[in-house]
């Protein structure tokens, strides 16, 4: 979902979570209207959601957090310990994984919230602006770990938003350009840059 700041792109999400409740309209996840009672507690099971701002608690440590989530989406405890490795195994998160959250950097925390997204391996993952404000090294592993999911394990549908062109076409095969909280285009990098684009840029 590309789209720039004020779009309705976090809304759009905070509505999918009941973070917000739309005025109008209909909201289908995983065939559940989440709108009916009941429905949101039978598609939030199936969601993994990293928000636009990092949800993580300064005292927990990385491991804590990812034992805590994890319980709260119902993971086997005899299971628990191999996936808490193996989600900081994944997000290169080894040398902090006993460190209190609130020390970490700005990337290390966006790195732990997908973390917390992903765990569970849920269908649906959605990840609000997931690189932004994170250094270039960083943005790269991220998208690494997201095409990953996306493509290679073939376990979950990712929708992401971004205010970036660059990052679209190096994750998504489809997006959709949204403009005062509604979709204006929607389909390939390449049918989008045909039909509506007007020009190029060259830096010399």
């Amino acid at each position: 979902m590309l789209g720039i700041t004020g779009a309705g792109k976090t809304t759009t999400f905070k509505c999918l979570c009941q973070e917000e409740i739309p005025d109008v309209g209909q909201l289908m996840m995983a065939n559940y209207d989440v709108l009916k009672e009941g429905g949101f507690s039978e598609a939030r099971s199936m969601v993994g959601y990293c928000p636009q701002f990092d949800a993580i608690y300064e005292q927990l440590s990385v491991k804590e957090h990812l034992e805590f989530y994890g319980t709260i989406k119902g993971v086997r405890a005899d299971y628990l310990d191999e996936l808490v490795d193996r989600q900081i195994k994944d997000m290169d998160l080894n040398n902090y994984r006993d460190i209190h959250a609130g020390k970490l950097s700005g990337g290390n925390k966006r790195k732990l919230s997908c973390a917390i997204a992903l765990v569970g391996n849920p269908p649906i993952v959605l990840l609000d602006e997931p690189s932004t404000g994170v250094d270039p090294q960083a943005k790269r592993f991220m998208w690494t770990v997201i095409s990953n999911i996306s493509t290679l394990r073939k376990q979950s549908t990712v929708v992401l938003t971004t205010h970036s062109m660059e990052e679209a076409e190096a994750l998504c095969p489809k997006m959709g350009i949204m403009v005062d909280g509604q979709f204006q285009c929607f389909g390939s990098a390449q049918h989008i840059k045909d039909k509506y684009a007007d020009g190029f840029d060259i830096d010399l």
